[in-house]
């Protein structure tokens, strides 16, 4: 099966970029037939509703859900294209519904997503609420993990463009994650089948993107809801929606993230016997913290009176701007940037630095300066 062309024919065309709201999903939850049971089952803090989409008959239960911090979007996007998949008339629509029992909550945290803001509307982050379960909208995902019982769960995430891989400097554009449930991080009968999950869904990737495949680190955190449910014998699997190169509108990764939850599925429908592929997982190289947005390099400054060489670093800020997604990028980082690589890089062969006022760059002012070699800096990009 080419799951690229899947994809392509399956793609939810009306949502677009990272800003994903209850504006844009409400009208795709309200088309879906009569395979879909939809619900608002509550209200966020603000007082937005939540939804719950069941379908499916099958025994095997799957509990999915999305934007449970407000700022990350890809997985919601991609969770919607796999929708219209289950949707469908095809053969694999078939399959999986005869197969398995879905239930989604699309955007978990609602408020945040308007906010575009990863914490909800009390500044609380959803994921360390797992326990103490303070917010209305912790309360309602874990209801529903109760009430539902699902023999898998797949928690969708997005990370920052700063992670690559351990071995290789690539970009970490999909990760995964099998979640520690106890402070020693051992493996049980419950971990392991999440972890044969993920060694599958990392065999379908490397097809498509090899080596832009990641392990997240699993420390243990009984405040993350992945380590709660993966605590109370649910395997659940963490999907970390990454950066593929020049794809900040992030259309490249979620069809990665679309070709994760078919083969993962895929694989449950057909192998759930397999019993063992630590040493798979395992091998899928680590999330490492080793990229910046842009750096610059060669740069000649005037420090105390002193010209010297050095190198930059700026990162995009994701700023909402009258409703609108803004990627403003400031500096961050001034030095020799060792072990680190820029998504963009320039090499500024001892041009001197200026930005208006002054021949230093400051941590925190906007990218925005010039070169003596006559190139110009504009929001992290030169200028033509």
């Amino acid at each position: 099966m080419n799951l690229s062309v899947l994809f392509n024919q399956y793609k939810e065309q009306s949502l677009f970029g990272r800003y994903i709201t209850l504006l844009e999903i409400e009208p795709l939850i309200n088309q879906y037939g009569k395979k879909t049971a939809v619900q608002n089952i509550g209200k966020s803090v603000l007082g937005k509703p939540i939804y719950q989409l069941e379908l499916g008959t099958g025994k095997t239960k799957i509990f999915i859900w999305s934007q449970m911090h407000g700022n990350e979007s890809t997985t919601t996007k991609a969770l919607f294209d796999f929708l219209n998949l289950l949707n469908s008339n095809s053969e694999i629509a078939k399959t999986l519904l005869r197969k398995f029992t879905f239930c989604c909550l699309p955007i978990v945290n609602p408020d945040g997503a308007t906010l575009y803001t990863r914490e909800n509307a009390n500044k609380v982050d959803l994921n360390r609420d797992s326990q103490t379960l303070t917010q209305p909208e912790s309360q309602l995902l874990r209801e529903v993990f109760e009430r539902f019982k699902p023999q898998y769960c797949f928690n969708l995430h997005d990370q920052r463009t700063i992670f690559g891989l351990e071995n290789n400097h690539n970009t970490a554009t999909v990760s995964f994650l099998s979640p520690a449930y106890n402070e020693a991080r051992e493996i049980n009968d419950v971990r392991m089948k999440a972890i044969n999950v993920i060694s599958a869904m990392n065999d379908t990737l490397q097809q498509y993107i090899p080596q832009h495949i990641g392990r997240f680190e699993d420390s243990f955190n009984i405040n993350c809801i992945g380590d709660t449910f993966q605590s109370l014998n649910t395997p659940t699997v963490l999907f970390e929606a990454g950066h593929f190169p020049e794809d900040y509108h992030r259309e490249e990764t979620r069809k990665y993230i679309f070709m994760a939850l078919v083969a993962g599925c895929q694989f449950l429908s057909e192998s759930e016997s397999v019993s063992n592929r630590l040493l798979d997982y395992l091998n899928i190289p680590q999330n490492k913290v080793c990229f910046y947005d842009f750096v610059y390099k060669n740069v000649k400054i005037n420090y105390d009176n002193t010209e010297i060489i050095t190198n930059f670093a700026a990162q995009y800020k994701e700023e909402l701007v009258d409703g609108q997604l803004c990627f403003n990028a400031y500096i961050v980082d001034i030095g020799d940037l060792e072990g680190f690589t820029g998504h963009y890089e320039y090499d500024a062969q001892k041009a001197m630095y200026w930005d208006g006022r002054q021949n230093v760059p400051q941590l925190g002012q906007k990218a925005n300066f010039t070169l003596t070699n006559n190139v110009k800096i504009v929001n992290g990009l030169i200028k033509i």
